[in-house]
């Protein structure tokens, strides 16, 4: 949208004579700014493109091999034997040659380490002198100062588990869901496929493996969130809190200004690769890949499947108030806007009194609603005119912003603060998010934020990892002003954001209107709760010499037999980004294990003695899982992508079908934090985040998503549909929090920490 900018550069008006340009000086400086700014930018990718392109070596490492072979001239050594005398351009060209050769070969080295792992199945503090000797090497090879991509090239590619080891671990996480009847079906069905056509779909499934850089992830991305034709609101779209307990400012347009200028660093830091790669013990490289469409990014609706449009450092945003667009420049002279210039521009939209056009004020509806119908209108009323300019200016900003007229937040003296916070950060009204967005920043009117997420282009650390920098950043980098403005003088001159114009024809407003009715249904239907457990955290599950996740899957697995008395399939997500472009795998934390540990801590006649070693079996049972699944031994993505394949090759398999077709009644999800430890939550224990949530997978069923914060607290975010009468989040909750005192009890550690 370059034309907008020019626009303001050039004041032109048209005579008989032709056009007559009014040239400003202080403007052709700013284009000369930006120009610079521009250049800079390009120069900082190209050599960050280098370091990467060469990495784990250095540019450096090219000059010695150059001198070390140029020197053997003046030695009267001929290392290529002949080739490298003729001319010093030879020689360079030799040097070069076995530079590239060197890098290439510490590539290899350090693909094959990271191959390597053992050492996640290794008990906490007992690590084997083969560990300790590989994270030596790996350290070695991984450089001092590795951007963001540095490492993409080194990492090696998922394995494609073998077809005996996936169907062993299927029955075995199906078998405490069966009866013995059942079980023996399932296990005839399971067999028969094993024996044909599992085998030809395993050689496709190899083949790309081999070929493609990932063999799950385009497949995940197409066929799970693009390829779905229901609405992305609360089905897929995840929500992010603002800080708990912490309100940095109470004035609307302040923090947006701070928390939009820190997201702007973020993008800068990202777009040229100097963000630090996130690293398992601090050595083990995750990738970095989905990091790349973070801004500039929106998913297009299809008829068919929707695809994924990311552009090129985009220069600005588009803001939602009140019914309204307008949209705002984030450069001013080659810069980014200080947080008090970004503060005007926002306090400009706040004061702004216009009403907005007819059809505007729920035109956000339509990527709340059916994906079809958006499709198709989209198609039909914004592909040419004044509709096409302003929708292209939203799917071209570089993110959303909503200016919230609501107050929310987390307040201990309303039970339902959180819940209702939540569900704001979910799906709003229905047409005040632009959910087809990368995502949507909401600043509420009481300064409190949040965002609302799109989920095909990345999964939950993605977008925290950023949330993480950007709290951090507004809070003890940025700040306030006593009076709880922006620091940073005001620059008055800057030009106003523009208003986005809109002719939307009745037929569309109708459309927009049965969007909107869609949508309200689905929010309506959301039952959410908010459970602050805070009579225990990390710090004393670590005295139980247990994982923390293992614990909370298993006080989820009691709480959900006490609430419904009855086990179900359980997903629980873990990551797969040790490997090149992976995203996620799924853990079945329901096991014969943790159903036999349940059953006891609901029969009377079982001594805590032996409840606690059913604990604990359990608890190792579910860890052993979750590492299976982040080294590539998981179990649904093989199958989901087996089924794929019988699709494509127009064979049916009974079982694949069975397989796809159950229900996970409860779905959970962990919440990372503390990815950049920018905050010392320590010395400043109020400035913990609230983690985040999703919608309910099943109708009938709970999804959990829950963040350990520091030693003391962890927060569940409990959703399900009120039209189910088998569900009640709150009464759920009640569950959980028992649950996990229950378990504690077993340990006779009753302090809190």
């Amino acid at each position: 949208m370059a034309e907008a900018h020019q626009a303001v550069a050039f004041q032109f008006t048209v005579t008989p004579d032709g056009i007559d340009l009014q040239l400003s000086r202080e403007v052709l400086k700013h284009i000369y700014l930006s120009g610079v700014t521009s250049w800079k930018k390009r120069a900082i990718r190209f050599k960050n493109g280098v370091l990467t392109g060469v990495y784990p070596a250095s540019p450096s490492s090219w000059l010695i091999v150059v001198i070390a072979i140029m020197s053997t001239m003046y030695a009267r050594i001929d290392p290529s034997r002949g080739t490298t005398m003729i001319m010093v351009l030879s020689a360079i060209l030799f040097a070069t040659g076995l530079w590239l050769s060197f890098i290439f070969l510490l590539r290899y080295i350090l693909k094959a380490l990271l191959s390597y792992h053992s050492w996640i199945f290794e008990s906490h503090g007992k690590m084997s002198f083969s560990t300790k000797i590989w994270l030596v090497l790996v350290k070695l090879l991984s450089g001092r100062r590795p951007l963001l991509y540095s490492f993409q090239a080194s990492l090696p590619r998922l394995p494609v588990p073998s077809i005996d080891d996936t169907i062993r671990r299927y029955l075995e996480s199906v078998r405490p869901l069966l009866d013995d009847e059942q079980y023996k079906q399932m296990e005839t069905v399971a067999n028969d496929f094993k024996k044909d056509p599992a085998p030809k779909f395993q050689k496709h499934l190899k083949l790309k493996s081999w070929w493609a850089t990932n063999y799950v992830s385009d497949w995940w991305e197409e066929y799970i969130y693009l390829r779905g034709r229901d609405p992305i609101m609360v089905n897929s779209n995840f929500y992010t809190m603002d800080l708990l307990y912490v309100i940095p400012t109470h004035r609307q347009a302040a923090r947006a200004g701070n928390v939009v200028h820190a997201m702007l660093q973020y993008r800068r830091k990202l777009e040229r690769g100097e963000l630090t790669p996130l690293r398992a013990l601090g050595i083990v490289p995750m990738c970095s890949f989905q990091y790349e469409r973070m801004f500039n990014t929106t998913r297009i609706p299809g008829i068919e499947t929707d695809f994924v449009q990311h552009l090129k450092d985009r220069k600005h945003l588009v803001v939602y108030h009140r019914g309204r667009f307008f949209k705002v420049w984030l450069y001013y002279g080659g810069r980014h806007l200080w947080p008090s210039e970004l503060e005007l521009q926002f306090q400009r939209i706040l004061d702004d009194k216009s009403e907005p056009q007819p059809g505007e004020l729920k035109l956000p509806s339509l990527t709340a609603g059916n994906r079809v119908p958006w499709a198709r209108a989209r198609l039909k009323y914004f592909t040419e005119g004044i509709n096409q300019a302003s929708l292209e200016a939203i799917e071209t900003a570089a993110f959303f912003l909503t200016l919230d007229d609501e107050a929310h937040g987390y307040d201990p003296e309303n039970i339902r603060s959180l819940d209702l916070y939540a569900k704001s950060l979910l799906h709003g009204k229905c047409y005040d998010r632009w959910f087809d967005k990368s995502f949507t920043l909401i600043v509420y009117k009481n300064g409190k934020i949040g965002v609302n997420t799109e989920h095909s282009w990345a999964d939950s650390p993605i977008i925290g990892h950023m949330w993480e920098y950007v709290l951090a950043t507004d809070c003890f980098q940025l700040g306030y002003t006593a009076e709880g403005h922006c620091k940073g003088d005001i620059n008055k001159s800057l030009a106003s954001p523009t208003k986005l114009q809109w002719d939307i024809p009745k037929a569309c407003q109708e459309i927009i209107e049965s969007s909107y009715m869609i949508a309200k249904g689905i929010a309506n239907d959301v039952d959410f709760h908010g459970c602050l457990f805070n009579e225990f955290g990390k710090g004393l599950i670590k005295k139980c010499r247990t994982s923390p996740d293992a614990f909370i899957q298993l006080g989820l697995q009691l709480a959900h037999y006490r609430d419904k008395g009855e086990f179900c399939l359980t997903y629980e997500s873990s990551m797969t980004r040790m490997f090149r472009e992976g995203r996620t795998e799924t853990v079945r934390s329901c096991t014969c294990e943790s159903t036999a540990f349940v059953r006891a801590m609901e029969d009377e006649s079982t001594t805590n003695e032996q409840r606690l070693a059913l604990f604990k079996k359990a608890a190792d049972k579910h860890q052993n899982m979750y590492r299976l699944a982040m080294t590539g031994a998981g179990i649904d993505r093989h199958l989901f992508c087996l089924y794929i394949v019988s699709k494509v090759m127009g064979i049916d398999s009974p079982f694949l079908k069975q397989v796809l077709s159950e229900p996970w009644r409860l779905s959970t999800s962990q919440t990372p934090q503390q990815q950049l430890n920018l905050i010392d939550i320590q010395k400043f224990p109020k400035y913990v985040g609230a983690g985040g949530g999703f919608g309910p997978v099943a109708d009938d069923g709970y999804g959990v998503s829950y963040i350990i914060v520091g030693e003391n607290l962890i927060t569940f975010h409990i959703s399900s549909k009120f039209s189910s009468p088998e569900t009640d989040s709150f009464r759920f909750g009640q569950n959980i929090r028992q649950a996990m005192l229950d378990i504690r009890a077993l340990f006779n550690l009753k302090e809190k920490m």
